[in-house]
Formats: structure tokens, sequence, C-alpha cells
């Protein structure tokens, strides 16, 4: 992470979703008028969820029915991040065993890989699965035993639900690995790959980016491994306590959305010389 940066030095942002921009059906304040600054100043941006069950254009549609109006190619899911970098490693293509949803499934069609629904895979990928079945893990177990290699999108234990917190990617993972003996690559946050994926996106310069979030664990984990400063905003998950307790710290905490807001304009107006709270 670059040891001293203004905040309005700051030309690219990758941002976490539900907590940040919204929660659930409910938009947060600010989220709307956050992306239109950074598109009137000429910053870019890219939206980083570990989410792996939607596909960028059903994210995009569930932000638009609640206000908040973002292409879907600016969209980078933990389905998206791994399909990325599977092609990067098999660019000509390869039969990937998948257990996930449509979210991971089509990304990868889309990309150009053979979707393996027998036992002959050169790839194993786990996203979230809630029709997982014993058959699928029992596929993917042998697989794993003979040496196919192992991804994962994202390693989030669990994720909320109407009926509260339910089994996620790294719960199905726990699985994986006490039947096989074998850990996957993990693309999602904190991992720095899906980052290093959107500032590539963005021909990023690293000196001059930044990681926006509410988690600790996740958000500003990943952007802190990632080599990039990092914004906490005190809208979802963790709290001033929370960050007053932990080894990782992040380059500024704001309260909400509207006060980063308010501190971007009056670094803008003052050439770049704010320097944010910590």
């Amino acid at each position: 992470m670059p040891e001293s940066i203004a905040l309005g030095a700051l030309r690219s942002f990758v941002l976490d979703l539900d907590g940040v921009l919204f929660r659930g059906e409910q938009r947060l304040s600010g989220a709307a008028e956050l992306l239109a600054y950074f598109e009137r100043t000429g910053r870019r941006y890219r939206l980083l969820t570990n989410n792996s069950t939607r596909t960028p254009a059903e994210v995009s549609a569930h932000m638009a029915r609640i206000g908040i109006r973002v292409r879907a190619d600016l969209i980078l899911t933990s389905s998206v991040a791994a399909t990325q970098h599977l092609k990067r490693l098999r660019p000509s293509g390869a039969r990937v065993f998948v257990i996930g949803e449509e979210g991971l499934r089509i990304p990868l069609e889309d990309a150009g890989f053979d979707l393996a629904d027998d036992g002959h895979a050169d790839y194993v990928m786990l996203g979230v699965d809630r029709f997982i079945t014993y058959d699928k893990l029992k596929r993917a177990t042998l697989l794993l035993r003979a040496g196919v290699p192992f991804i994962a999108t994202n390693p989030d234990t669990t994720y909320p639900s109407p009926e509260g917190l339910v089994p996620g990617a790294g719960a199905l993972i726990a699985a994986l690995v006490a039947s096989s003996g074998v850990s996957p690559v993990v693309i999602g946050k904190p991992s720095p790959e899906a980052f290093w994926l959107a500032l590539d996106e963005m021909q990023a310069d690293r000196a001059h980016a930044a990681a926006l979030g509410d988690r600790l664990d996740t958000d500003i984990e990943g952007g802190d491994r990632a080599g990039i400063a990092t914004i906490l905003v005190l809208t979802g998950v963790s709290n001033r306590a929370d960050a007053e307790a932990s080894p990782l710290k992040p380059t500024w905490i704001f309260d909400d959305l509207p006060s980063l807001i308010a501190a971007l304009e009056e670094a803008d107006r003052s050439s770049g010389t704010y320097t944010g709270l910590r």
C-alpha cells in the first residue's frame, strides 16, 4: 500500500456493493451521488462483489430497481473474476466441473469453457450452490483426488439471507478440503487477485487507487494485500471499534458515503491536500 497519498489524488476505486451502495433492497445514502461524482471528475471505478450467484447483468438490474444505474461491464463478481483467472491460465479453453449456480456457469460458458457433467474435467470450480447434492461433492472429490486443480470464487463461510446467515461458498470449500485434502486457489476477496483484475480492467495506477468497503476482513484486507489504499465506510459490517482493535488499519475511515463525497469535494477544491481520518 502507498505509504502516503492525498485523498484527492485517488483516480481509481474498487468498490464493494452490499453494505456500501445498498443493503438488500435499500439504496444507501450517497450511493448514486458517489458514482456520479466519480464520473463527473473523471475517476474510474469497478464494483467488486463476492456474490457468485448473480451475473453482472442481474446485479445491474437489481441496482437499477433501487435507483443506482451502473453498466454491467463495470461490475465484477467473484464468478467473473474466477473465470478471467482461468482464462489467463487456459486461453484456449478447458473442461470445468462446476459446483455453483448460473452466476458462475454463464460466465464460464460465455468465456468458451466446456462445462463437464461427467467424471472428466481439467478443473474443478466452486461457488455458492444452493442446490448442492452429495453426487456433486462426490464427483468433485474424485477429481481433486486425481490431481485436478481446484479454484473457488470466494471464501465466505456464510452469506445473509432473509432467514439469517446461511452456508456460503466457504462452507462447501471446507467439505471438499475435508474429503480430498486439496485446498483451492481462491479468487474473491480478500484475495488480491480479484482486486488486480479490477485494476487491470481500468488500466489503473495502483499508487493512485483505493479499495472502498464496509468489511475489514474482506474489503480492507483485500485492498491492503493488493497494495492499494483502503477506505472503510461504517455503513455495513465493521464499526469504528472494530477498526481500532484490528491490526488492519484503513487509510481512511468515513461514517457514510455523503461524508466521503464531502471530503473528496474538499480535496478537489484544495488540489488534493485533504488527508482524511485515521
